[in-house]
């Protein structure tokens, strides 16, 4: 099956619209408005999404950042990863993230997992960003990120493992309407391996593409809404096709002060497939509904 192949036509409707919606955005571009600044892409898309801006040169964050997953095949699914991230940016295109990992679980009678209620330490994660396009004269900008990973304990089941991760990703924006309307993309590559309970390695990899808009409706606040496509694979190199995941939802963005942001977004999976199995939803390689929060401080 090629990698970018649609076989959902709800989906494909919604690429669709989404595409008209951005036609008709940048066909009315307007002017600014003297009381919207400027804001960093970064965070505007809620997170998931992420914008290629990297920040002044100098800055230095703490970011609490949580990606929480909910929702099996039966029973009570909840499992979280939060990211306690030192950021630095040391110029204006390149950016540093760095800090420790922790965990909750809360699964009970979900098929395939065995019952866990745990809050642990994960783990160590850090961030590498690089601007490759700057915005100026283009309203284009596009950013590669490198996150290196390592978890001693399964992200979906909590079991005990040893886990390393990379997850790649070009994050670009295009500004529509200067300081309101933004349109926001990534493609994503995650390879990893893990060694489970038998100490036997086994590998797998993620590929997934977004479109997201956000648009400034008050200065300092942004709503918008975000469309992942990710497809799981066995083997770092796309080797066996497992299943794959459509996920839409809403957006928020509020800079509190000029040392405080907050980031977050909610998404449903509204249509995938697992191999082998007939119900809709990939429910095994993916959670039903996905969340993502963020809290920066600036120092």
């Amino acid at each position: 099956m090629p990698i970018f192949q649609v076989t959902h036509s709800l989906p494909h409707r919604l690429l669709v619209s989404l595409g008209a919606i951005l036609a008709g955005a940048a066909g009315a571009k307007a002017q600014d408005d003297s009381g919207f600044h400027e804001l960093e892409s970064k965070y505007i898309f809620g997170d998931i999404t992420v914008g290629s801006s990297t920040g002044i040169e100098g800055e230095k964050a703490f970011e609490p950042e949580t990606g929480a997953n909910f929702g099996k095949r039966g029973g009570n699914y909840a499992a979280s990863l939060t990211e306690l991230e030192y950021e630095y940016t040391p110029n204006q295109f390149v950016q540093l993230e760095f800090g420790p990992t922790v965990s909750y679980y809360d699964i009970h009678g979900v098929d395939g997992l065995n019952d866990l209620n745990l809050g642990t330490f994960n783990g160590l994660a850090g961030t590498f960003r690089s601007v490759l396009v700057d915005r100026g004269p283009s309203p284009l900008a596009v950013t590669l990120s490198l996150e290196p990973e390592y978890h001693s304990r399964d992200e979906t089941s909590g079991t005990r493992i040893v886990n390393y991760e990379l997850e790649a990703k070009l994050e670009s924006d295009y500004e529509l309407i200067n300081n309101r309307l933004f349109l926001g993309s990534n493609i994503l590559y995650e390879p990893e391996t893990t060694r489970g309970d038998s100490g036997a390695w086994f590998s797998e990899s993620t590929f997934g593409i977004s479109s997201a808009l956000a648009y400034q409706i008050v200065p300092k606040v942004v709503v918008g809404a975000d469309l992942w496509y990710l497809r799981h694979y066995e083997g770092v190199g796309f080797n066996t096709f497992t299943g794959d995941a459509y996920y839409l939802g809403p957006t928020f963005y509020w800079q509190v002060s000029s040392k405080m942001l907050v980031s977050a977004a909610w998404e449903t999976q509204i249509a995938g497939h697992e191999v082998g199995v007939s119900p809709a939803l990939d429910l095994t390689d993916f959670s039903h509904y996905r969340a993502k929060l963020l809290l920066e401080f600036e120092f």
